[in-house]
């Protein structure tokens, strides 16, 4: 016997082992079924389960069991990356507790203690993945640091370096002082900060009491200033183009460029130029071929080196002393030193209160620093041709459709790849130096010994390259280096190229077109055909979730509190296509309610003997409750086979919740309970056995989305063994003769209970008080119809009695029409109609006043546009409730005359 309630926690660790110990989720290589696979986005090691997690890997589950049930022979490649920055961020925090640093171990013991820490704690996010029930190949996990995929890596290095497509280049980079290293674009948070402005006078050379005033957030980059720019069309700088400032403090002369860049409405229209420490000004660097002067070092504290000469030359410095007390300051205090020596001097016009966006590091919270240093590059843009033809041909599709143009936009505007980092943990860049700074790329000690010899005529000691290659750069190899390339195994020539990419928006640029130039150079096709882009998830108020505003959810939480099965519901029926998702833990509870009512509707089913039935046939169902349950069965397996395979993983859980909970829990099962409950006719078993038939294609619908409740049950009645329901075939729909005359007459009793239901409940009649049903100007049909359900009718819409008006319409009725007919449902005894139109009225004008302030707030200009958006919309979608309601009260006051 089932039990009263299902226990989620009870049973979603002991059934997912039996899954995972049997090998439900491996794939077969040897197989002669369709191979259908999916990369899953390799979380960082460090990771813990967040809500984008939760999302993704639900629905890349969803497709995977679905597919899986199809008979496909399915893949979905599990495996972490480690993380570069993010993993030795965890363990120098673990050494310092131990009062000790990196750089005191030493590169080989640091790198041994990484190994040990991710042996120990690095399958934390893996085992969070089970418990959200992701049916991964666990059996073929793989790591981006692992034997297999470090020698891709080095492959792809090493080819690419030859074919001159990696190479070394000095070129600004964002830096993270902490670290001291490169990070990506992705690795940094820009965040709003309240600053100043501060306007500074620069004396124009030879002209005595002129000056450029220009406006800068960073005056403690200034002694690298190289320029000052104006707009061209700028009538206030058009004599003063060509000529050149002495740089205060220092007294080295600039010149005064035109540049577009320089924006004549902001500050004072004059611009310093850093290019060395500024992403803009490098470009107007390059464009008017401007020295490019470093004075920040790599822990963003001031350094001399590059103007240490200059200092010695300049005639006119007023104090070369200042200038060497700021070396090795940190960039706050020579902010502060700075400002007061320009204050001091008279140079400082003005300082402006300013608000304005700072790069910080995603890891360590430390203020990013453009900084101009010598890196590893990979020539991405000739790299991007191919992914962009993909495309273009429609070789890989995007969906939503419109991502494609910001991935055209990113792509066709594409820099050089940065992809060394200064860092311990990750792959080495296989990349060695001779003494005179001849570099030797090869894949290990002995190919680039043979390579040294060969150019010096001798063997020679070499030194090998400090860094490491960004993370992404392993990831990019992800698809094929997973499947074993190099090496040609059964694996790669079966499931490369992949089905579909399932992943964020913020990463299409980083992950998703970089696998695309990876794939397509080394494997000669696209790693996918389709990239489904699903969208963030936000609170319940359409919010970014955040620490600060404290409005995070934690999806293990939601894990414990409401089980695997209504959470991932919750996020299948909240993902549309193009749209963000609004989530709350509400959500998560409305949806267990789904849970529990799948759950009782099958207790229902074993107290009342439904059992398999061998050799049952839908197709030869005689009874109409049987063909139309049939035939709304095959109705919603359609839906949802539809909307999988539109990638509609909305309509998918619609169609799933609309089918169980209406046609089969509120209707079929409540139009059977007579005969089930009385003697076993013939009628009666033919229900029974079709009802145990909806029951396993409702189990079969819901497995991808809901795994541990269906296959619990799946078991309990006996459809098979324990574990089994994922490889159970998908429901196809059945076509029933006589089904269109099954359907018109069931539809037709469930919309006539529903009328009476409706009529009932807004004229308040107690369900103790039992009405009368009279059918005005009803065809012969219709009569019959009702004679023929009266007693159901009477059970399930509280109806005394039903037959044909024969007068006229007694006083006190409420009148409500269905197709030809008017149902007319005499009141006057039931309740007081007075006080009913009365409550119905005042109901009415409160409805009306809250619709007239909704609408003037909404017509309120001000309101549309500085209101936020999530606050814009609740309020839009208020109401259209509140003239919801409004209609149906109007409508109430209307059946009563």
């Amino acid at each position: 016997m089932l039990s009263k309630t299902f226990q989620a926690a009870d049973t979603e660790a002991q059934l997912y082992e039996t899954w995972e110990t049997e090998g439900r989720f491996a794939a077969d290589p040897h197989s002669k079924a369709t191979p259908f696979t999916i990369m899953i986005p390799p979380p960082n090691v460090t990771g813990t389960l967040h809500m984008g997690h939760a999302l993704t890997m639900t629905l890349q589950d969803t497709l995977i069991r679905w597919r899986r049930m199809q008979g496909r022979d399915t893949l979905w490649q599990p495996g972490t990356d480690h993380a570069g920055i993010a993993t030795q961020l965890v363990v120098e925090r673990q050494l310092a507790g131990e009062k000790t640093t990196r750089q005191e171990l030493g590169r080989e013991a640091f790198l041994e203690r990484v190994w040990k820490w991710k042996g120990e704690s690095g399958s934390g996010i893996t085992q969070q993945l089970r418990r959200l029930g992701s049916s991964l190949d666990w059996s073929r996990e793989r790591f981006t640091m692992d034997d297999g995929l470090s020698k891709a890596v080095r492959e792809v290095f090493v080819t690419l370096y030859r074919e001159k497509l990696i190479y070394r280049d000095r070129r600004l980079v964002n830096w993270d002082p902490h670290f001291r290293t490169a990070i990506s674009d992705l690795e940094v948070e820009n965040k709003e900060v309240r600053g100043n402005l501060w306007h500074i006078r620069y004396p124009v050379a030879d002209a005595k009491d002129e000056f450029i005033v220009v406006a800068t957030t960073r005056p403690e980059t200034m002694l690298g200033d190289t320029a000052v720019a104006v707009h061209p069309e700028d009538e206030r700088y058009k004599a003063l183009v060509g000529r050149s400032v002495v740089l205060p403090l220092t007294g080295r002369r600039i010149p005064i460029v035109a540049d577009t860049y320089s924006d004549p409405e902001k500050g004072t229209g004059a611009v310093k130029i850093t290019p060395a420490h500024d992403f803009n000004d490098f470009e107007v660097g390059k464009r008017h071929n401007l020295p490019m002067l470093c004075v920040l070092d790599e822990g963003a504290a001031v350094t001399l080196s590059d103007i240490g000469e200059e200092l010695q030359t300049v005639e006119d410095l007023a104090d070369p002393a200042f200038v060497r007390s700021l070396d090795g300051l940190s960039r706050e205090e020579a902010r502060k030193t700075i400002v007061a020596e320009l204050e001091r001097l008279g140079y400082l016009v003005e300082i402006e209160p300013h608000t304005h966006q700072v790069p910080h590091a995603e890891r360590g919270g430390a203020v990013v620093e453009p900084r101009l240093t010598t890196q590893w590059y990979c020539d991405a843009a000739t790299l991007a041709g191919p992914a962009i033809e993909a495309v273009e041909k429609g070789d890989v599709t995007f969906v939503p459709k419109q991502w494609e143009n910001t991935f055209f936009a990113w792509m066709r505007d594409i820099q050089p790849w940065c992809i060394s980092r200064q860092l311990w943990w990750g792959h080495r860049i296989p990349a060695w130096y001779g003494p005179d700074g001849e570099v030797f790329v090869g894949y290990d000690d002995a190919d680039v010994q043979q390579q040294a010899k060969t150019h010096y005529g001798e063997d020679i000691a070499l030194i090998r390259d400090e860094d490491v290659l960004d993370t992404w750069f392993s990831s990019a190899l992800w698809p094929f280096s997973t499947l074993g390339w190099p090496d040609k195994t059964p694996e790669l020539a079966r499931y490369y190229p992949t089905d579909v990419l399932v992943t964020g928006f913020d990463i299409i640029f980083f992950w998703v077109a970089r696998m695309m130039m990876m794939g397509l150079h080394f494997m000669k096709a696209p790693p996918f055909h389709t990239v489904f882009i699903h969208g963030l998830v936000r609170d319940e108020r359409g919010q970014k979730m955040s620490k600060s505003k404290g409005n995070g959810i934690d999806p293990l939480e939601l894990l414990d509190k409401y089980g695997a099965d209504a959470v991932r519901f919750t996020i299948c029926a909240l993902t549309g296509v193009g749209r963000d998702l609004k989530f709350g833990a509400k959500r998560v509870e409305d949806h267990r309610a789904f849970v529990t009512k799948l759950w009782n509707a099958a207790r229902f089913c074993e107290m009342n003997g439904i059992k398999p039935v061998t050799g049952f046939d839908p197709a030869t169902v005689q009874s109409p409750l049987g063909r139309w349950i049939i035939s709304e069965t095959s109705k919603a397996v359609t839906e949802a086979t539809s909307a999988l395979e539109a990638y509609r993983f909305d309509e998918y859980a619609s169609a799933c919740y609309r089918f169980i909970w209406n046609c089969f829990c509120d209707w079929h099962l409540e139009l059977t309970k007579p005969l089930f409950s009385g003697e076993e006719t013939a009628e009666a078993k033919e229900l029974r056995a079709v009802t145990a038939w909806v029951l396993d294609t409702i189990l079969r619908l819901l497995q991808p989305i809901m795994p541990f409740v269906t296959d619990t049950l799946w078991h309990e009645f006996g459809f098979g063994p324990r574990g089994e329901l994922m490889t159970a075939a998908w429901p196809t729909p059945v076509s029933v003769s006589g089904a269109e005359e099954a359907i018109a007459e069931i539809d037709w009793l469930t919309r006539f209970i529903t009328e009476i239901r409706t009529v009932r409940s807004e004229m308040n009649v107690p369900p103790s008080r039992l009405s009368p049903v009279l059918l005005k100007d009803a065809s012969p049909i219709t009569i019959d119809r009702a004679s023929r359900w009266k007693e159901t009718i009477g059970r399930m819409a509280r109806v005394s009695e039903i037959g044909a008006l024969q007068n006229d319409v007694p006083h006190g009725s409420a009148q409500t029409v269905l197709d030809e007919a008017t149902l007319v449902l005499p009141l006057a005894d039931l309740i007081d109609l007075d006080a009913e139109r009365t409550r119905l009225s005042k109901e009415l004008a409160k409805a009306e006043v809250e619709i007239e302030k909704t609408a003037r707030k909404l017509g309120n200009p001000d309101f549309i546009a500085r209101g936020k958006p999530e606050v814009v919309e609740e309020t839009r979608e208020r109401l259209v409730t509140q003239q919801g309601d409004c209609d149906r009260l109007k409508a109430a006051l209307a059946r009563l005359g």
